[in-house]
């Protein structure tokens, strides 16, 4: 098994090719945060039945989208994963707000081969760190992102009230530029 080519993402050409990305995940174990005091805490929860989650990646056609540079590992001419990423210069933070692999294709080093590709993007605009957010309810994307040098920098309650997300707590994880 060859190791899937990563490239500059071409929109909105490469659109539906993202768009075909299955971003789900399953999993058994969700995040309960707690804040006590000035301490914020992750409990480690087991569900009773398996949770799936979709991630919507409904802004590819978007001229106002967040990101304004995207990556995409191609594998055989099929787009196996995506990166999309913001530069906010007051702090020098490079904002990631997609890393998505098809599940039939992680756990190959493709995450990390993105990555790669958004670090060297990173050091071209100076950028100190990159910076993600996820729900309390992605217990494998959170496992990922851990292994991948990311640590936890907050949370915020309130970042999904009034959405389809209602009642999960927004995760935020940053890292140095490698």
């Amino acid at each position: 098994m060859t190791m899937p080519i990563v490239r500059t993402a071409i929109l909105p050409q490469d659109a539906p090719g993202i768009a075909g990305l299955d971003t789900a995940f399953t999993t058994r174990q969700v995040f309960d945060v707690a804040v006590v005091g000035e301490e914020i805490r992750l409990n480690l929860r087991t569900l009773d039945a398996p949770l799936t989650k979709r991630f919507p990646l409904d802004d590819l056609q978007d001229a106002d989208r967040p990101y304004d540079q995207a990556w995409v590992a191609v594998e055989d001419a099929t787009i196996v994963g995506f990166a999309a990423t913001s530069y906010a210069s007051w702090n020098r933070r490079l904002v990631l707000w997609h890393l998505y692999v098809d599940p039939t294709h992680r756990r190959r080093g493709i995450a990390r081969a993105l990555l790669q590709a958004v670090d060297a993007h990173a050091i071209t605009r100076g950028a100190r760190t990159v910076w993600l957010e996820t729900s309390s309810l992605n217990a494998p994307g959170v496992a990922a992102y851990r292994a991948l040098g990311f640590t936890l920098s907050g949370v915020d309650l309130t970042l999904y009230d009034g959405t389809p997300a209602e009642g999960e707590v927004a995760l935020f994880f940053s890292r140095a530029v490698r």
